[in-house]
């Protein structure tokens, strides 16, 4: 009887802790899952948001590194993105990668991409980002570099939300010489990749 008393009770508890445990799970999902923008215009988290930027020396090594977003907003229409833009502070690239020596500095790299060769951040110290549409998990948009603008397309956008933070994703990948950001290693076998990527995280402001 003892073996049997202990062994319902073993039973039951677990039986509690399965209940609560699932209860607990369920509420978090529905939390989760309830946490959906509503429809309008979302002012964006300066300080959170940003874009990482990844340029390639075909062979030799990759370069990666971040800017800030000076301002922008997105529209949401259904869930999903449906308009909006923001700026791109240029002037505030920051290195991330580790492919440095004492003659080629995280400086240089700084100095170099500010310079006519590439950004001209002096003359042109922003880049802007104008959704024009949009479907399933892709955006379109007018891209504005050095005074030029092109259509670019925004792939994988994806809306995040944990707790009360939601991040708003994509990756766009756009050819630096429709640009004029043409410059290119005066070193034979030596080779910049034309194409720039970008990693787009936009926190919407709480």
């Amino acid at each position: 009887m003892k073996k049997l008393t202990l062994l319902g009770l073993a039973f039951m508890a677990a039986l509690s802790f399965q209940s609560c445990s699932s209860t607990s799970e369920t509420t978090e999902t529905e939390e989760t899952e309830s946490a959906v923008l509503e429809d309008g215009t979302v002012n964006l988290d300066l300080a959170a948001s940003s874009v990482e930027w990844t340029g390639v020396m075909l062979g030799v090594k990759e370069h990666t590194g971040n800017v800030t977003i000076t301002e922008g907003s997105v529209d949401i229409t259904g869930g999903a993105v449906s308009g909006g833009n923001f700026v791109i502070d240029l002037t505030s690239i920051v290195p991330t990668d580790t492919v440095y020596d004492e003659k080629s500095t995280k400086e240089k790299l700084v100095g170099h991409l500010s310079s006519p060769d590439f950004f001209n951040v002096e003359v042109f110290p922003t880049a802007t980002f104008e959704i024009t549409g949009a479907e399933g998990t892709t955006v379109t948009g007018n891209l504005t570099v050095r005074g030029i603008t092109n259509e670019e397309t925004v792939e994988n956008v994806e809306i995040i939300t944990v707790g009360d933070v939601t991040n708003i994703t994509g990756n766009l990948t756009f050819d630096r010489k429709k640009y004029d950001v043409s410059f290119d290693v005066p070193v034979k076998d030596m080779v910049i990749s034309n194409d720039i990527q970008l990693s787009i995280n936009l926190v919407a402001a709480k």
